[in-house]
C-alpha cells in the first residue's frame, strides 16, 4: 500500500470516529461507482451524508479542502445517486459533506474541519 493510500485510510478512520462522536452513524464506507469512490455514508438522525474526506500531513499544495473542486464534487453527486438508488430503503433527504484532516509529519491529528452542506 502506498504512502498516501495509507494516509487516505487514516484520515477516512478519523474522520469516521469524529463524526459518530458527533452522533453521527457509520452506514457504508469506500463505495465504488463508476463516478469515483464515496469514502464516508453516514447517518444523521433520519438524512444522509455522504462524506468526503480529505487528509494531509502539509500544506505544501494547500489545505486538504481545497482540493474538493466542483468538478469533484460533481462526481461525488453522481456516485451518491447511485448509492440512493442502490439503497432505496433510505429516505431520499440527504447531502454532501467534506471532513479535511491534517496530521502531523508522525501521523497525529493536527486540526479536523467539518464542512457541512457543500454544494456545487
Amino acid at each position: 500500500m502506498t504512502y498516501q493510500k495509507r494516509i487516505g485510510n487514516l484520515g477516512e478512520t478519523i474522520a469516521a470516529e469524529f463524526l459518530e462522536n458527533k452522533g453521527y452513524q457509520l452506514i457504508d464506507h469506500n463505495y465504488h461507482t463508476r463516478y469515483g469512490e464515496l469514502d464516508l455514508v453516514m447517518l444523521e438522525l433520519d438524512r444522509v451524508v455522504f462524506v468526503e474526506v480529505k487528509t494531509r500531513t502539509s500544506d505544501t499544495f494547500g489545505t486538504p479542502e481545497d482540493s474538493v473542486t466542483p468538478e469533484k464534487l460533481e462526481r461525488l453527486q453522481s456516485a451518491a445517486l447511485l448509492w440512493l438508488q442502490a439503497h432505496p430503503e433510505v429516505d431520499d433527504d440527504w447531502r454532501m459533506d467534506v471532513v479535511s484532516v491534517n496530521l502531523t509529519h508522525d501521523q497525529r491529528v493536527k486540526n479536523i474541519e467539518h464542512f457541512i452542506n457543500v454544494e456545487l
